[in-house]
């Protein structure tokens, strides 16, 4: 069936509620609903990006599909299951996040990773269906390595996070160093994550990772992770091979479209 005609198809048919997301390998993503189909592209379509939020960095967005961008006294945890669009050639700004998350390339991409027991940073190449498990407070970047968007697919833990606040930056590592202040338990995981949402600390096990942060350590990791994804040739282009690969996955694309 041509896609144009699977998609009225689907317009008609979906039960109320559901939803059917395409995700093409030029970084579209297709949205289909009971009497409406829409293609968004917010990296390049501005009216599109009224229904995405910013994501990390200018240029960048993200659609949230499970959970919301700010927390509550209903809604503690925030834990979130999201889209991310990465614009052509460019990398998200070095951060950390207080809680795990899991990272689903839809695309060619690659990521820094700091290992602080090594002290070293580790490049991970992710081509179309790499999953990535990234640990809490690990120093991280991700990197769109092809010439169309890249669409990301994130799963993120919760623990009370606002979107706007759940990203640690070198910059914001610093400034908590400068504080020099001494903090109570519940001081210090709401420091962590940058915003003032009180909530009970009774899952001591699931917070622990976020407690007794080191910012002194975690601005020195990110600086060095800063300036690597910067300088290092790894992050640049797809390989020849890749570029093969990636132009057959557009032949499939309209293969499937007719």
């Amino acid at each position: 069936m041509h896609r144009t005609n699977y998609l009225h198809y689907l317009q008609r048919v979906l039960p109320a509620g559901a939803e059917v997301y395409l995700l093409d390998p030029h970084g579209t993503i297709h949205c289909v609903t009971r009497g409406t189909a829409r293609s968004l592209r917010p990296n390049t379509t501005p009216n599109d990006r009224e229904e995405f939020l910013r994501f990390i960095d200018d240029g960048q967005f993200t659609r949230y599909l499970i959970g919301d961008a700010a927390t509550s006294d209903q809604n503690p945890s925030n834990a979130t299951y999201k889209l991310g669009s990465v614009q052509a050639h460019s990398a998200f700004t070095p951060h950390a996040h207080g809680a795990e998350h899991f990272v689903l390339s839809q695309g060619y991409a690659s990521c820094g990773l700091y290992d602080f027991a090594r002290q070293q940073v580790v490049h991970v190449r992710l081509f179309p269906g790499t999953l990535l498990r990234i640990p809490a407070m690990m120093p991280h970047s991700f990197n769109n390595r092809a010439a169309d968007p890249l669409l990301l697919v994130i799963a993120n833990t919760g623990m009370g996070i606002d979107h706007e606040a759940y990203a640690i930056t070198a910059t914001q590592a610093e400034r908590y160093v400068d504080q020099h202040a001494l903090m109570e338990p519940h001081e210090a995981v709401e420091s962590v994550y940058g915003h003032h949402h009180s909530y009970s600390l009774r899952d001591t096990a699931t917070i622990s990772p976020a407690t007794n942060i080191d910012y002194h350590t975690l601005a020195h990791a990110l600086r060095h992770l800063e300036n690597e994804m910067q300088h290092s040739s790894f992050h640049a282009n797809l390989t020849w091979r890749e570029r093969i690969a990636a132009q057959l996955r557009r032949i499939a694309w309209l293969l499937e479209s007719t």
